[in-house]
């Protein structure tokens, strides 16, 4: 175009800066635009592989050799040993069952263990046989502590020994020495139809008897 008789540039000009700064920004952002794509394809990398490893995994044949965990194994083996003998023999001892002593077993029973539950009871009262389906239930929940019980009038010896006066009475005994007792009906509510979780409640406050572990079976509690 012509403008007093000049020929004007500045239009071509304008036109050609532009163009180049287009074509300049255009090159510019696919550079910037194909970084990101290799920059976002090595995170998906490093993360695919990190994702890929998983658990560290070990050759067997290496787990076998290796020192340390068989000397683990060998510890654990032993001490799965040692806790399934002692239960052993604390069932021959009798725990675990609620059983009828004599006279002439009572001291090997109550020292022969560390914990013991001994019901002082004669055969002709009531009463008697109400502990003796709550004992029952212990004796089976409770594994650790024995409970046994003794005919009051066959046993006098003892009897006299620890002050039994009222029957029903239960000692506590821990390492062969008598440390508590409940005597009667009294503590237990004074009703004949108490829940045997009255019982075990005031064993475990007595520490006679400790929580077991879970899993162990829960008392038959009777209701009130």
């Amino acid at each position: 175009m012509a403008e007093g008789g000049k020929t004007s540039v500045s239009n071509y000009d304008l036109d050609g800066n532009s163009f180049r700064n287009t074509m300049h920004s255009l090159n510019y952002g696919n550079v910037m635009e194909a970084a990101a794509r290799n920059y976002m394809k090595e995170v998906k990398a490093e993360e695919a592989a990190a994702a890929n490893v998983g658990p560290i995994q070990y050759d067997l044949e290496d787990l076998e050799d290796d020192p340390e965990l068989h000397q683990l194994h060998k510890e654990r083996i032993q001490q799965m040993k040692e806790e399934q003998e002692k239960r052993r023999e604390m069932q021959r001892k009798g725990h675990g069952e609620y059983r009828d002593i004599d006279e002439g077993e009572f001291l090997p029973e109550v020292t022969g263990s560390f914990q013991v539950c001994v019901h002082f009871y004669h055969q002709e009262f009531e009463r008697c046989r109400i502990v003796d389906k709550h004992m029952a239930i212990l004796a089976k929940k409770y594994f650790d502590t024995k409970f046994i019980k003794v005919h009051a009038p066959d046993c006098p010896f003892f009897v006299t020994k620890l002050n039994v006066k009222v029957l029903p009475c239960i000692v506590f005994f821990r390492n062969g020495v008598a440390y508590d007792r409940i005597v009667g009906f009294e503590e237990l509510g004074a009703k004949d139809d108490f829940p045997t979780s009255r019982l075990e409640n005031m064993l475990l406050t007595a520490g006679i008897i400790a929580v077991p572990e879970k899993g162990e079976d829960d008392s038959e509690d009777e209701e009130e």
